[in-house]
């Protein structure tokens, strides 16, 4: 079975179909799968998901795009749902400084990356960390924040092999989706060739960054065997090695030393 790590069917882009696509997973080899909360709003319609599907799980956070919708209230709200038995990751948080140029953005980036760490350890959750032109600044409000001490994956890899590395060190998995079959995805192939497979997670960030040869259409979850096939055959082993190994780590992560299976 496959373990999607990384989804956001709460999306309107799923409003057609929704209720059949989802029906449709488990017969498609899709066991469980993780949707995340992207802001307060998309994070109470992700619980909503995970209360209707048993096996929907819930990450309840905010992308750092978003983190004008946290306040002390919000925030206090947002805690409280991590309290939920199928609530199983903080995210997805972290630094996003590609659409954000301003220094004084950016600061508010890095305060609500801190409490939303803080709280993923308060709550002994893993996280769910999107970091996309911010490595340096990521890394250091990581290491600042005990990183080592929270479980965690770092999502939509797109960083060095070498960076890789440095966050496989504090314990993290790397998430690999679709981005992996495109022809320029030169230096994401050469960081899976070189992160040990017990340390990836299969990911789609669908309605987004649908694999060759869907590329530009509407992702979703039975995508990922091409995902699987480009793992397989970039680290010169069986795809079912690839789909058993990766539903173990992330049921590791998210099901295992920190939180009990549900």
């Amino acid at each position: 079975m496959i373990f999607e790590s990384h989804a956001h069917y709460d999306d309107k882009k799923f409003d057609r179909d929704r209720e059949e696509l989802l029906a449709s997973l488990s017969g498609k080899g899709i066991g469980k799968v993780i949707n995340v909360g992207a802001s307060i709003e998309s994070t109470k319609t992700t619980l909503a998901l995970a209360r209707k599907y048993d096996f929907i799980y819930a990450a309840v956070g905010v992308h750092p795009s978003d983190v004008g919708g946290l306040n002390e209230q919000t925030f206090a709200w947002l805690k409280e749902q991590t309290a939920w038995e199928k609530t199983v990751a903080v995210g997805e948080i972290g630094l996003d400084y590609y659409w954000e140029k301003e220094a004084q953005a950016q600061e508010k980036q890095r305060y609500w990356f801190r409490r939303q760490l803080q709280l993923a350890k308060e709550t002994e959750l893993p996280v769910i960390i999107h970091s996309r032109d911010a490595a340096a600044d990521t890394v250091q409000v990581m290491r600042d924040a005990g990183a080592k001490t929270i479980p965690g994956v770092i999502h939509c890899y797109a960083y060095s092999p070498e960076l890789a590395q440095e966050f496989i060190g504090m314990g993290y998995y790397i998430g690999v989706g679709g981005v992996i079959t495109f022809k320029n995805a030169r230096k994401l192939i050469e960081t899976v060739k070189v992160v040990p497979l017990e340390r990836i997670l299969l990911e789609t960030d669908c309605p987004y960054m649908a694999p060759e040869p869907h590329r530009g259409t509407r992702n979703d979850s039975t995508n990922i065997p091409y995902i699987i096939e480009k793992i397989a055959e970039i680290k010169q082993v069986s795809a079912e090695q690839v789909e058993t190994v990766t539903w173990e780590n992330a049921c590791s992560l998210f099901f295992g030393t920190f939180r009990p299976e549900k």
